[in-house]
Parts: structure tokens; sequence; C-alpha cells
């Protein structure tokens, strides 16, 4: 598929300098060449530009002057640029049908426009939206509701019950409604606490391959309206997570934990249960996050690589904080005690 940089103009606005290239993809400022656009939002890598074999670039106003080659300008390079690559590589579009080695019980309600793929499996009671496309060896379990526009990939299950809004993405191997991890100690064995709740995504959520979205276990979890979840991420029984929230992999968030909305949470970061982390806060990567957030900004926790040697110095150290904190105390005593006036 081609499109001319007149067209993208067309559908996204910005300004076009040059030749209206045709253009059939997309591809980083090093790697990109004949037929390719790319884009420069870091400053630092101006350099790649005047260096690129892209047929076509997208850059803000301030860098059109110095570049002599076709270019779109606009405020947001990257975004720009993420809306270019929509068109040229849009989602599948359901073929309407149901193979005939899907598994589709007979109480099921599936739009006659969606698509459901060879070996999946559509319970009883589950109702599947227009134009959702189920792929090959996904489970849909009973009473599950998935939304129109969805895209739902292999060997992904979504459990009893799960609400799916609409334009929603699982990735494969993806489990959505799994049981939440409750248990009661009985003495000397552990007894099972049935989960009761449900899972509710909103709409335009993605959800990466290998991430688990545990059903609550009284209450509801919750992922709301254009929610990001990468992959292999553990979001636990009755977790909230609000709107536009994106998170990188690797996070494990523990149960009835609250997350604000146009949060970012950073790869590997760690996140204690029944906490709150407000509206419009970043947490850095490998962060720890042991204590409710109440003000917006920027936090991290993680401790910076070094070489070994340096660690286990550093390490030996902060194994006898406490003590070193007392005797700075104690020190500082002994001084003002030792302190003249001022004068004498």
């Amino acid at each position: 598929m081609a499109l001319s940089l007149s067209s993208f103009i067309e559908l996204l606005g910005g300004e076009l300098h040059g030749a209206d290239v045709a253009i059939l993809g997309v591809a980083s400022l090093d790697q990109a060449g004949e037929g390719q656009i790319s884009f420069l939002a870091n400053p630092r890598l101006r350099a790649q530009l005047q260096s690129s074999l892209a047929a076509a670039f997208i850059v803000r106003p301030t860098e059109s002057a110095a570049l002599d080659r076709p270019h779109i300008t606009t405020r947001d390079p990257q975004l720009y640029f993420a809306k270019v690559a929509q068109l040229l590589y849009p989602q599948p579009v359901a073929v309407a049908g149901i193979h005939p080695r899907a598994v589709v019980d007979e109480f099921a309600i599936v739009a006659a426009s969606a698509q459901i793929g060879p070996g999946a499996v559509i319970a009883a009671g589950a109702k599947i939206g227009e134009r959702t496309i189920v792929m090959a060896n996904a489970y849909i379990g009973e009473q599950v509701e998935i939304g129109g526009d969805c895209l739902i990939h292999p060997n992904s299950s979504i459990h009893h019950g799960a609400f799916i809004g609409d334009r929603v993405i699982v990735h494969s191997n993806a489990v959505i409604a799994g049981d939440g991890f409750g248990n009661a100690w009985a003495g000397d064995h552990w007894e099972k606490i049935p989960q009761l709740g449900r899972v509710l995504i909103g709409n335009d959520v993605e959800i990466g391959s290998c991430t688990t979205v545990d059903r609550g276990a009284l209450s509801d979890t919750v992922i709301g309206n254009g929610a990001r979840i990468d992959n292999l991420i553990q979001v636990a029984h009755n977790v909230e997570i609000g709107e536009h929230t994106a998170m990188a992999a690797c996070v494990g968030i523990a149960g009835s934990t609250k997350i604000g909305a146009r949060c970012q949470i950073g790869g590997a970061v760690m996140i204690s249960g029944h906490l709150e982390i407000c509206d419009g806060t970043t947490v850095l990567g490998g962060t720890l996050v042991a204590k409710t957030i109440r003000e917006p900004g920027v936090y991290s926790g993680s401790y910076p690589m070094q070489t070994h040697d340096e660690w286990r110095h550093n390490a030996a150290h902060l194994r006898h904080l406490d003590d070193l904190a007392k005797r700075i105390k104690q020190l500082e005593k002994e001084l003002r005690h030792t302190q003249l006036p001022v004068g004498e």
C-alpha cells in the first residue's frame, strides 16, 4: 500500500515541503531507505537526519530550513509518525464467518460481521461484537462480553464473566479474568478463597502478550479506557488502573491497588498492595512503590548500575546504615557541646 505525502496532509494535517513522493513504509532514521518515511523527535539525533536515506521525513517546523529533501512539518513528529504508520499498516479487517474448526456454543452470540478463527472456543452465553476478530485457539469463556472491532490474538484466554469494551487488542497468551491469589491459612494448610469478581476492561485498551489480569476477589478488577499494558505484567485481583495509563513490561501490581489516570509506569516496577497512585504520576523503571503516592510527579527508587566491586562495597555500608546514623547523631551532639560561643 502506497500513500503520497499529500495524502497524509489531507488526512492528518501538517505542511508539505518539497516533492509529493509516494511512501510505502516507515523506518528509523538510520534504517530507512527508498520509499520509506522517518521522523526526528529527539534533537540529539539530528546528525542521523542529515545522513538518512529515507525518502521523506516528519520534523518540527524549526528543522525545516536545514532540510532540502521532502518532509512534513508538524508540532509533534512522533505522534504524526504513529498516525502515518497506522495508515500504512492498518489492523486486520474481519472476514465475517466462523471457521469450521472453531467451537461455538449454541448459546453464544456472535455478531454476523465477526470473524472466529480455527480452534477458537466460544463458550455458552459469550457475546462477540461487530467486526471483532477472535484468532486461532483463543478461548472465550462463559458469559464473556467482547465489544466491537476488537482483536483477540491466538492462544489468549478470557475467562468467565469478563467484560471487554470496543477496539481492544489482547495479544497472544494473555490471560484475562483468571483467579486471583486468594487463600486462607487453616493452621496446617491453605484453603482457597473463591474469586467471585470480574474483570472490566474499557474501550481502546491494549493488553500485551503473557500478561495476566486477575479477576476480583469480591469486587471487580478494572482497566480504564485507553490504557496500555505491556507484555509480562501481573495485575492482581481488585486492582484499578485509570484511563490512558501506560506501563512497560514486567510490572507487578499487588492486589487492591488503585492507579490513577494518565500515569506512566516504567519496566519492572513493583507496586505493593492496598495503596493508591494519583493521576499523572510517572514511576521510573525498577522502582519499588511501597506507599501511596498522593502528589503527581516523577518517582524513582532503583539502585543505579555500577561495577560489582563498587556494589559490594556499597552494600556493605548499607547493612550498617542504622549504626552509622546513630554515630553521626552522637558526633553532632558532642560537637554542639564542644563549640565555643561566637565572639569568645
